[in-house]
């Protein structure tokens, strides 16, 4: 199933005051809204994802599943900076006719948010009934809770946080070194920064997961080798698989997205306060052996939130559990929903 493009002739401006002559935007709808959108399930995707989460999130959405589109309607946007669609650095810039590669403009994640709404209008939806988003997803739909807070029924969020953690830029600086350090990332070529890319996603595969999971998956029984380790051909295939589906540039880019990532930001308010204003309610999830976004960051959402439920499952997976552990969160979801 391909996606639908929207595209939009209005300039779009964005957080920083820069402005794109126009906005385009990949998406995936499933199943057929009712009159008065109280059927809608919105899900926001995170870093590398694209808008076919039927594809990707294949335990949770699809028919006979706790999110099915034979009762929802169910809409996937790729979000502003991605390589798969939307308005990024892969996309024609209309004024030159060739593609913006590491010229298009610095992105927040209410920029993204702002394209989610336009979307949402030209789709004629009324009512989200219930808005998911993991990790960077998580940020996305919190964000929009915030600004169009008449229109969403009920959120779900997963292995995230109100804010981006020092420990999350740290992470995302050393992925964008590693860009920097590949001389041809901003070369105007859609394989520009592809070593660096790979050496990113390798950094990132680490807090992905964690000790104990590559340990369990990734030794090698054989204790006479001194070279090609399984946990070596793993890092290397993970980001030769990146490589060939992701664009270094888009990477980049929304890395920093997420480190802008602060929901009191720029609404003078303590970020406790900021969350008081999500008074719908919130199903949380947390899972207990990731390190990337760990429980405690889901721990004070719960606490702050009016209406939160909080629910922990302890995981091997690490960060990465909110796309396997389908099963667990499922029955969580459907009790809940």
């Amino acid at each position: 199933m391909s996606a639908k493009v929207f595209h939009s002739k209005e300039t779009f401006r964005l957080e920083s005051g820069e402005t794109l002559p126009e906005l385009q935007i990949a998406y995936h709808t499933y199943g057929s809204m009712l009159p008065d959108g109280s059927n809608v399930v919105w899900i926001c995707h995170a870093l590398t994802a694209n808008s076919d989460v039927a594809d990707w999130w294949t335990g949770l959405v699809g028919e006979g599943k706790v999110i099915d589109p034979s009762r929802h309607f169910i809409v996937c946007a790729n979000i502003l900076g991605s390589c798969y669609g939307s308005s990024g650095p892969s996309v024609e810039n209309p004024k030159t006719g060739k593609p913006w590669y590491r010229h298009f403009p610095a992105v927040t994640v209410r920029d993204m948010v702002q394209a989610h709404m336009l979307l949402r209008k030209h789709l004629q939806i009324p009512h989200i009934q219930l808005l998911v988003g993991g990790s960077m997803g998580g940020y996305q739909a919190m964000e929009w809770a915030l600004t169009e807070p008449g229109i969403i029924g009920k959120l779900f969020l997963l292995c995230t946080g109100a804010a981006e953690s020092a420990w999350g830029i740290a992470i995302h600086t050393a992925q964008r070194l590693a860009i920097e350090a590949d001389h041809t990332w901003e070369q105007d070529t859609p394989h520009a920064g592809h070593k660096g890319l790979k050496a990113a996603r390798a950094i990132g595969m680490l807090t992905y997961r964690n000790y104990q999971t590559f340990v369990r998956t990734q030794s090698d029984p054989d204790k006479e080798k001194t070279d090609h380790f399984r946990a070596s051909s793993y890092i290397t295939y993970q980001g030769d698989k990146l490589v060939k589906r992701f664009n270094a540039q888009s990477y980049w880019l929304l890395t920093k997205a997420m480190d802008s990532h602060n929901i009191a930001r720029g609404r003078h308010e303590d970020i406790t306060v900021s969350l008081s204003h999500i008074n719908i309610p919130v199903l949380l999830i947390g899972i207990t052996s990731d390190i990337l976004c760990p429980p405690e960051e889901q721990q004070f959402l719960a606490h702050h939130l009016p209406q939160a439920t909080y629910h922990e499952i302890d995981s091997p997976y690490g960060h990465d559990g909110f796309l396997i552990e389908f099963e667990k969160i499922g029955k969580i979801l459907q009790d809940w929903f």
